[in-house]
């Protein structure tokens, strides 16, 4: 079992059982999501961003406008903490104390280098756009020169990472077990919905493989 080796960085210590630093876990829980947190410092001054991400094998690719503030800074060789997180549900003790959720959540670290060439870039590109909606990228224009110019596209290597991982139901004082009040869980469960055409869409244009794909796998 390949794992990220612990260090000061990624070493979790509360809640140390939750806690795997296995390669194959934390790639399904990033792989499972498309929106991240960014988190880095620029003179002195803590920011953190959400944006959209893909990962390719040991990889994190990001994109944004050349003139933002993340991009240009994540340029320059910042490290940077990247968290990802999915709610699967509440659980509800029988103390207002007790109450927790079962969650996934990755923490990361890198330092993003931005990627030069057309080809990396457009690499980059396919390989967000896939994390957010597999099949996509050929059914669509790909980005023109003018829309590539104008694009950052940063790829880094995850360095360090661990993930905590909550499941199963509440742990209640032992007295409170003779409460009359319920516990349990509630789950928490995203999927998609059936493809809505954009309005000005022409009639004869059939409705997205990729969506349509994604819709019935989201639903049974």
């Amino acid at each position: 079992m390949e794992q990220f080796e612990k260090n000061n960085k990624n070493k979790i210590v509360r809640g140390a059982k939750r806690a795997t630093y296995d390669k194959q876990q934390i790639f399904s829980i990033l792989d499972a999501g498309c929106i991240c947190h960014i988190s880095f410092v620029i003179n002195g001054e803590p920011f953190i961003i959400p944006t959209a991400y893909g990962r390719d094998g040991e990889f994190i690719y990001v994109h944004g406008s050349i003139k933002s503030r993340t991009m240009k800074a994540m340029t320059k060789g910042v490290p940077v903490c990247m968290a990802v997180t999915h709610l699967d549900g509440l659980v509800l003790a029988r103390s207002a104390f007790h109450h927790s959720a079962n969650y996934r959540s990755v923490i990361l670290f890198g330092t993003a280098k931005q990627v030069e060439s057309n080809t990396d870039k457009n690499h980059g590109l396919f390989v967000i756009t896939e994390n957010i909606l597999k099949g996509r990228w050929e059914e669509c224009r790909l980005p023109s020169q003018k829309e590539l110019d104008i694009t950052a596209v940063l790829k880094f290597k995850i360095e360090s990472a661990s993930a905590k991982i909550r499941t199963g139901g509440p742990v209640d004082e032992q007295d409170d077990y003779a409460l009359d009040v319920w516990a349990g869980e509630l789950p928490i469960i995203t999927k998609y919905a059936s493809p809505v055409a954009d309005e000005k869409l022409r009639a004869d244009i059939a409705v997205s493989n990729a969506a349509i794909l994604a819709w019935q796998n989201a639903n049974g």
